[in-house]
């Protein structure tokens, strides 16, 4: 059989874009109307997998025992293949998302093979996506912290409310290392002075407690005791934290409030609520806290989300 397939062309890997058998060009097409009809994709996610499925059986096809036609692909199309396939790919320079957007297509496509009687095992099934990056947050070092907490400190001397109120924010977020939804969640009534015990409302809605140490029960007492009570309206409800017109703090205020404290910290990057959480379960982690615990007192399975 002839292999006079497409023209090669240039990738954006730099890999030039190898030639399909023509004889395949019909399983492509049938592939293509399938993810049409009977998946209802878009076009663009259309011409997207045709052409990452094209790329590899042009890539098979360069093998002497490579398929040359559709009845060829049970034998070529092995999963050693698709991982050497891949690999290149990753050497070649491709995008993470590049590469996993094409073992998502070279799944499909393998899936819908078997269906079509093309092969007789779904071998793609097997296939592992890269593991994309985590991005982490930025951890302040510990001297960053207390220098950031001063800031807060000093902002609330003159006894402006809403600095006090600034104050419980980044010291409630840093020393309990709760997120900032869960922080503007929470109740007066969620407060417990004498146990020194947040009540969190978290993701699923699970309850956990959380405790806080004297630096913020006294902030706590400042808040309660005369800056909530001046920006408190007849809308403020059971709101622990408030905003400017008396309602219940919302999220974006909070993430506003941490971001400009902590870029007026001299020495310090600016930061996210986020980055305040990560910061805290880092720190109890580096003063010896058990793993498990940090990680309950996160509400979550682990310390970094």
């Amino acid at each position: 059989m002839g292999r006079a397939g497409n023209v090669g062309r240039t990738g954006r890997t730099g890999q030039p874009s190898r030639a399909v058998p023509a004889a395949l060009d019909p399983v492509l097409d049938d592939y293509s109307d399938h993810l049409r009809t009977g998946r209802s994709r878009s076009e663009a996610t259309v011409r997207a997998y045709r052409s990452d499925v094209a790329l590899l059986l042009g890539r098979l096809a360069e093998a002497p025992e490579g398929p040359a036609e559709a009845g060829d692909l049970a034998s070529a199309f092995t999963l050693p293949a698709l991982r050497g396939w891949l690999a290149e790919q990753v050497q070649a320079g491709a995008a993470r998302s590049t590469v996993a957007r094409r073992v998502a297509a070279v799944r499909s496509f393998s899936s819908w093979a078997v269906r079509a009687g093309l092969l007789p095992v779904d071998v793609a099934a097997r296939l592992e996506a890269p593991r994309p990056h985590r991005h982490l947050p930025e951890v302040l070092h510990a001297d960053q912290a207390t220098e950031v907490i001063r800031t807060t400190e000093l902002g609330a001397e003159g006894g402006d409310p809403i600095a006090t109120r600034d104050q419980l924010v980044v010291e409630l977020l840093y020393a309990c290392g709760i997120r900032v939804s869960e922080l503007c969640g929470l109740d007066v009534d969620d407060v417990d002075r004498e146990r020194r015990l947040l009540r969190v409302i978290g993701k699923g809605n699970r309850e956990r407690a959380v405790p806080y140490g004297l630096p913020a029960d006294k902030v706590l007492n400042s808040w309660l005791g005369s800056a909530r009570p001046a920006l408190a309206t007849a809308s403020s409800g059971p709101a622990l934290l408030l905003g400017a017109r008396g309602g219940r703090l919302d999220p974006r205020t909070a993430r506003r409030v941490v971001n400009e404290i902590t870029a007026a910290t001299p020495g310090s990057p600016r930061l996210s609520p986020h980055a305040l959480r990560h910061s805290s379960a880092t720190h109890l982690l580096e003063r010896g806290a058990d793993l498990r615990h940090v990680q309950e007192l996160l509400g979550h399975t682990t310390p970094a989300t």
